[in-house]
């Protein structure tokens, strides 16, 4: 038998899914946000990396904004709402329930795993029909791909519940959770091509996750010669897993230690 808090957070994930699927404006704004990105700075900046190669920047950007698609959903859109459910007393209501804080965590990662699928396959559709992005050949790929989402929505998914206790309101939610993403897509080399930003930009950058999450994406679907165009000069594998659960880790430790149930008021 499934120990109990594993039970209940799948469970609880059953409901959060259920739940998103009843708000029809919400999925469409939420999945329609990065797609649309993807499609403006692609148009925008379609000259080729390097012009004897076939590589465009669109193509890079598509493969990039895979990152941004996940921190969206993950990090955002459960920040906002997990301060709105603490401000309206759906929190409060639920911690009268067997459901713990470890469950309720799980039950956004399954939440949040769920929609990351839709919207991951919303933009390579959009990368692939409008900018020819190349999809993985063969399983190896699929494999990197596969580990890269999964470490990322865990990431992305503890950090926004842990931010989330930052924000005084509702209201104040976006504000809170939206800048910390925005500095970082740009210094991570997401809207702007990593190799164009500085040393010290990118230096501080790696030490949070969305730059990381961004070179694991190109390097699945990025011919292996543009590797040479990474502040290493390599797709860093290793280092990007490291970095990846490390920040998992983080997310649950800070989770754990900010999670509040009720309103701070």
């Amino acid at each position: 038998m499934m120990p109990s808090t594993l039970r209940m957070g799948l469970s609880r994930g059953h409901i959060e899914i259920r739940q998103l699927l009843r708000q029809k404006d919400a999925i469409v704004f939420t999945f329609a946000f990065p797609a649309l990105l993807t499609i403006l700075l692609g148009s925008i900046f379609s000259d080729p990396v390097d012009p004897p190669l076939a590589t465009t920047h669109s193509q890079v950007f598509a493969a990039g904004m895979i990152a941004y698609g996940i921190l969206s959903t993950a990090f955002i859109s459960i920040g906002i709402g997990i301060a709105a459910d603490r401000e309206d007393g759906t929190l409060k209501r639920l911690r009268g329930t067997p459901v713990n804080a470890g469950a309720y965590f799980l039950g956004k990662i399954v939440l949040v795993l769920f929609a990351a699928v839709a919207e991951v396959a919303l933009l390579l559709a959009v990368g692939a029909w409008l900018f020819d992005l190349p999809l993985p050949s063969g399983y190896a790929g699929w494999l990197t791909f596969a580990w890269l989402l999964v470490l990322s929505v865990v990431a992305c998914t503890l950090l926004g519940i842990a931010t989330s206790s930052l924000a005084r309101s509702a209201r104040s939610a976006p504000a809170v959770l939206n800048l910390p993403v925005l500095v970082l897509q740009f210094t991570s080399g997401i809207f702007v091509h990593i190799a164009a930003l500085p040393a010290v930009m990118v230096n501080i950058s790696a030490v949070f996750p969305v730059k990381w999450m961004g070179q694991g994406f190109r390097s699945v679907f990025l011919p292996d010669r543009l590797a040479a165009q990474e502040v290493a000069g390599s797709w860093e594998h290793g280092k990007t897993a490291l970095v990846l659960v490390a920040w998992c880790l983080a997310g649950l430790a800070l989770s754990l230690a900010t999670f509040r149930w009720h309103d701070r008021r």
